[in-house]
């Protein structure tokens, strides 16, 4: 489980495919410490495991499912990625819960600066637009996010400085892809009104 709060900006080392699968190593010695082969971190808002730890950079390995679900798989050596290790049991939760299982990707639409107010807007499927609601929260490429407003394409979001200087987000562009995690209190409301809806439905 991770927070939403990045601790780092890493760098895509390399990536090399083997049929279905990506290994990708990313440059991430900011975070090193305390990270051994086995453990979670959030690549922009996916949980990958790490395989192998090595003079500060990590390695993964992504598997199709992942690849197809998410915004990993257009990756680039040189990309800079958002970081987040599994917060531990005994931290403070200071973002929202956020799972590391994306939902699935949305486009930006526009990144508008208006002196000091920043707004990132994002298109994304009704699916996704479902589970959203005003002064909610969200997860973009691993950043926990409050959303500002909905409306019938997607979302908008205002970005702080703290959050442009911290996160990548600030260097999104329009059409660019970008990963969408819902908040999960959300996603098990909306599972049981369909649920209810249903039942109602077929008492009829």
């Amino acid at each position: 489980m991770f927070t939403g709060i990045v601790e780092s900006v890493g760098r895509v080392a390399s990536i090399a495919r083997e049929g279905e699968l990506a290994r990708i190593a990313i440059d991430a010695e900011a975070i090193a410490e305390g990270v051994r082969p086995g453990d979670s971190v959030s690549v922009n808002g996916g949980c990958l495991t790490v395989t192998e730890l090595r003079d500060g950079r990590f390695h993964f390995e992504a598997v199709r499912e992942t690849l197809e679900r998410t915004a990993l798989g257009e990756l680039r050596v040189g990309a800079r990625v958002n970081l987040e290790r599994a917060m531990r049991a005994d931290a403070r939760l200071d973002g929202h819960i956020v799972q590391g299982h994306v939902d699935g990707t949305g486009r930006v639409r526009e990144l508008s600066r208006r002196g000091d107010d920043v707004r990132l807007a994002v298109d994304c499927d009704a699916s996704l637009r479902e589970c959203l609601v005003e002064k909610g929260s969200v997860a973009i490429d691993g950043v926990s996010l409050t959303v500002v407003s909905v409306d019938e394409r997607g979302f908008d979001v205002a970005l702080i400085p703290h959050t442009l200087a911290a996160t990548t987000l600030g260097e999104r562009r329009p059409g660019d892809r970008v990963n969408l995690e819902a908040d999960v209190l959300a996603k098990y409301v909306r599972r049981y009104v369909e649920r209810v809806l249903a039942g109602e439905g077929r008492r009829g």
